[in-house]
């Protein structure tokens, strides 16, 4: 064999041998898009420190999007326009799912569009970040004005049809994050959810959620 076969020989068995090698570096995959709903009396704009840390640790920018909407109405109603938002998402970035993150009463919508509205077959990861899943009683200062409000009322009729039955309903990987120092969500324990990963993140206040780093994390953790 000439050198020259031998040199075309051995490159062609080193160049096999990368593609086989468990050792190869992975060539890393697109994460699902992000949609971040934010929380009653909330904006889009609430999501800017948690959007840059998630860019910070790798999601592309257009693979992240905060979602605002009008938080007096419905749940019901706001679901519905959800569902709209996440079709319009999956049609712009050709994602078959996105991972929905959640702020306080967007979990409330955002799990009425998973568990009413078909949500389950196009949601991989959703986060209810401090959400009254089970209720608050910071909603009657406001229920008698407010249809949002009435409905994050412990036995509203809106969360016995929501809790009725399977709480984390479908494929949807499920996780809470709340706070034993949460001034608006009372009590505690009304985010927690049978069938998710329920996780304490310690004493950091309602709004302050959005902004803590280590609750970013552990989100991020989450969704990844």
């Amino acid at each position: 064999m000439s050198r020259a076969s031998r040199l075309a020989w051995t490159s062609a068995l080193l160049a096999a041998l990368t593609v086989l090698s468990p050792f190869a570096p992975a060539r890393a995959a697109t994460p699902d898009p992000v949609v971040f709903v934010h929380g009653w009396a909330g904006a889009d704009w609430n999501w800017a420190a948690m959007k840059s840390d998630f860019q910070h640790d790798g999601w592309p920018a257009d693979r992240l999007f905060a979602w605002g909407y009008n938080s007096t109405q419905s749940n019901v109603t706001t679901a519905d326009q959800l569902a709209a938002f996440i079709r319009q998402v999956r049609a712009q970035t050709g994602a078959a799912k996105v991972d929905i993150v959640s702020h306080s009463m967007g979990g409330l919508s955002s799990r009425w569009y998973l568990k009413f509205l078909g949500g389950t077959a196009y949601v991989d990861d959703w986060a209810s970040i401090g959400g009254p899943n089970h209720g608050t009683n910071a909603s009657y200062l406001c229920d008698l004005l407010i249809v949002s409000c009435t409905e994050m009322n412990y036995d509203s009729s809106f969360l016995r049809q929501l809790n009725a039955g399977d709480e984390t309903p479908g494929p949807v990987n499920y996780g809470t994050f709340w706070s034993s120092c949460d001034e608006i969500i009372n009590p505690d324990g009304s985010v927690r959810l049978d069938g998710a990963v329920n996780t304490n993140v310690g004493c950091i206040g309602h709004l302050s959620l959005l902004l803590a780093g280590s609750v970013s994390q552990k989100v991020r953790d989450f969704v990844r």
